[in-house]
This record gives structure tokens, sequence and C-alpha cells, in this order.
């Protein structure tokens, strides 16, 4: 294989393993706060030890940790989707304009 053949391989197969980690952590939120809510609205008290604590109150920091996991979701999908969005995409391009012509007034000054 070409270089340039390897390196677009290896840039997909990074995408791949990019998007494999995002539906992995949506699949864990989905499942654990799942579970959350079922232990919250009383559906889990059956598999609950008896030890486990029951009052609906154990159990009102669900809500806020589903709202922070989700900001961190959304924020982990943003970053997974960044290439379709496009103002990103322009945000980034003239950030690193920026950063270029700054490097070279910067070399022009020392030359």
């Amino acid at each position: 294989m070409t270089r340039s053949l390897e390196s677009k391989r290896e840039r997909a197969k990074k995408r791949v393993e990019e998007y494999k980690g995002f539906f992995r952590h949506l699949k864990v939120f989905i499942f654990i706060n799942g579970l959350l809510y079922l232990f919250r609205t009383g559906w889990a008290e059956s598999i609950m030890p008896e030890w486990f604590p029951q009052e609906a109150y154990y159990f009102e920091w669900v809500d806020a940790n589903v709202i922070i996991w989700g900001i961190i979701l959304v924020v982990h999908g943003l970053t997974l989707y960044r290439h379709r969005l496009t103002f990103l995409k322009k945000w980034e391009d003239r950030q690193i304009q920026k950063y270029m012509d700054k490097d070279q007034e910067e070399t022009k000054k020392y030359h």
C-alpha cells in the first residue's frame, strides 16, 4: 500500500473508533440512567436488597445526574460530528489561519 493510502486508512480507522466510543457512551448512559429511574420510581423495589434505602428522597439526585451526564454526552456528540457542523469547521479554519499568519509574522520579524 502507498503511504497516502495507509494514512487514509489510519484516519478512517480512528474515525470508526470515535463513533464506536460515542455509541458505547450512549448505551452506558441509557442503561445506567434507565436503571436509576427504575429505582427512583419504585419499579425495581423487588430486586433491591432489604438493606438498600428505598425512600423516594434517596434518588432525588438522579435528575441532576441525567442532566449533567446528558450535557457531557451532547458535547461528546458535537466533537464527533464536528466535521458536519460547518460553523465549527469555519471557526477551526479561521483559528488555524490566524495562528499560521501569526507564525509567519514572527518568522518575518526575525529574518
